[in-house]
Parts: structure tokens; sequence; C-alpha cells
């Protein structure tokens, strides 16, 4: 891919774009509305104002060996998708949305883009690469005579079997293996939505559930399925002035209210393209 940059602009593209001016969450959102509308300067004023975000995310990847200027050229597809599919009602800001295909893009690309020397394309080939991390062997001859291939051809692959090439499962020297240095995958924003909504609807539902038991009932709910420390039947018991066993049975009560309020309990989910 042909970057936008040229070896001495990135610098000046990234001086130009801190002077860009955040937008409000209301300004993205009208601008996304109209951008959904057809009004192309609209579209263009989100993409801008996200810019500096992407810059921000490439460099998490500048220790690829990749030019970080292809890097963020990539992720600026990845926005433009982003904006492509970004639905404003969903309540989140453009650049929490768009963070999961500029990643993508980016990760797809360094992946493709890393040079990783194939060795092992015949048997020969194979027999050489074993032969050779079984006795780190450097002498051409032997090499030869241990794996059948011709001497001049083992004097070619030498450079290649001795250089301590990186992998994407590997690690180089002290650093952590390169796959690892991959920025995690993370749910799609329609997944990460979803989520949220369901998360919500099931907090309401609950929450009005429980507001129908009694004073003592809630009371035990909050304190033994709600609390992050539960407290003890006797704890209970002796503060409500009853036995344990007596707790024991108004939780299992409250439990079954609960459960047939709740009962066909469906969360409805927004349809996102």
């Amino acid at each position: 891919m042909h970057s936008l940059f040229e070896p001495s602009s990135l610098q000046a593209y990234r001086a130009r774009l801190s002077r860009l001016e955040p937008l409000s969450r209301e300004r993205e959102q009208l601008l996304a509305v109209r951008y959904q509308a057809g009004d192309k300067a609209g579209g263009r004023a989100i993409v801008e104002a996200c810019l500096p975000f992407v810059v921000a995310v490439a460099l998490e990847y500048r220790r690829w060996g990749v030019p970080l200027e292809d890097i963020i050229q990539q992720g600026n597809v990845g926005l433009l998708r982003a904006v492509a599919k970004f639905d404003p009602t969903l309540g989140c800001r453009l650049a929490t949305y768009a963070v999961y295909w500029i990643r993508a893009e980016i990760r797809e690309y360094v992946v493709r883009a890393y040079r990783v020397v194939r060795l092992g394309t015949t048997k020969a080939e194979r027999r050489a690469l074993r032969a050779y991390r079984t006795t780190r062997e450097s002498d051409p001859e032997r090499l030869s005579e241990a794996s059948g291939l011709p001497v001049e051809r083992v004097r070619t692959l030498l450079p290649l079997l001795q250089a301590r090439e990186a992998s994407l499962d590997a690690g180089n020297g002290d650093s952590t293996p390169v796959l690892d240095r991959l920025a995690s995958t993370e749910p799609s924003p329609e997944d990460a939505a979803n989520a949220r909504q369901v998360s919500e609807q099931s907090r309401v539902a609950v929450r009005e559930a429980v507001s129908g038991l009694n004073e003592r009932e809630r009371l035990i709910v909050r304190e033994r399925l709600m609390a992050e420390e539960p407290r003890t039947l006797q704890e209970l018991g002796d503060m409500l002035g009853v036995s344990k066993e007596r707790v024991r049975q108004l939780e299992q009560r409250a439990c079954l209210k609960l459960r047939e309020k709740l009962r066909g309990f469906e969360p409805t989910l927004s349809n996102v393209a």
C-alpha cells in the first residue's frame, strides 16, 4: 500500500492533528445523524476529529518494524469502516465504537507485513533444518551430508538458519513473544452494545423484582445475595432477632418470589446493522 506520508511529513501530520478540536458528544451525534442522512461533510468532520485517536492506537504497534505512517494509514481505513457502520443511537462515542475496526485493520496489516523467512519447503530443507536445530552444525559440507542438500544450497540457507529471526509465537532474546505484543482482540461494537443493553435491562428487572419484597426479605436479599461479602445466617438472625433457621426460610421464600417475578423475562435488543 502506498503511504500517504513522506518520511519527513509524519511529524507535520501529527502536529496538524494536534490542532484539531475534539467534538462534544452532542456535536458528534448530530454530525453522525447528518452523515447517515447523506451529508458527506458531516462524515468528514467526525472522521477528522477521530484521526488523533487512530494515531494513539497505531503507536501501540510501533515496535513491529512496520513504518508507523503505514500503520496509521491502515488504522484510518478501519476508522472509515467504523464511521460507515456507526449508529449514534447506541449511546457510545465514535472512538469507543471504532477502536474494534481500527485495531482489526492494523493487526491484519502488521501480521501480513511482518516478514518471517519460510524454510522447509522441501524434504531436504526440512532435514537440514532439523539437523541444524539438533546439532547447531555450521559446516556446509557436514550439513549437506546430513541433509542431502547440495553444498551450495546449504551455504545459501545457513545465514537464514543462523539468523535470530523472530516468529509470531517465539520471543526475541529477553522480549516477550511477538504474538503477545499484539493488542488483545475485543468483542465487536455490536456485541458490546448488546451486552450493555442486556446488563442494564437485567439490572432494572431485578431492581423492580426486589422492590416487590417486604422489608425483611429485601434486607436478606441485599445482605445474602447481592453483597460482595455476604453475611452469615447467624449474623442476619442476630440483626433481625430471629433464629438462623428462620432467616434461611425467609431467604428461600424471597428467592421463590424473585424467581416468579422474573419468570419469562427476556431482554430486548436493538437491531444493529
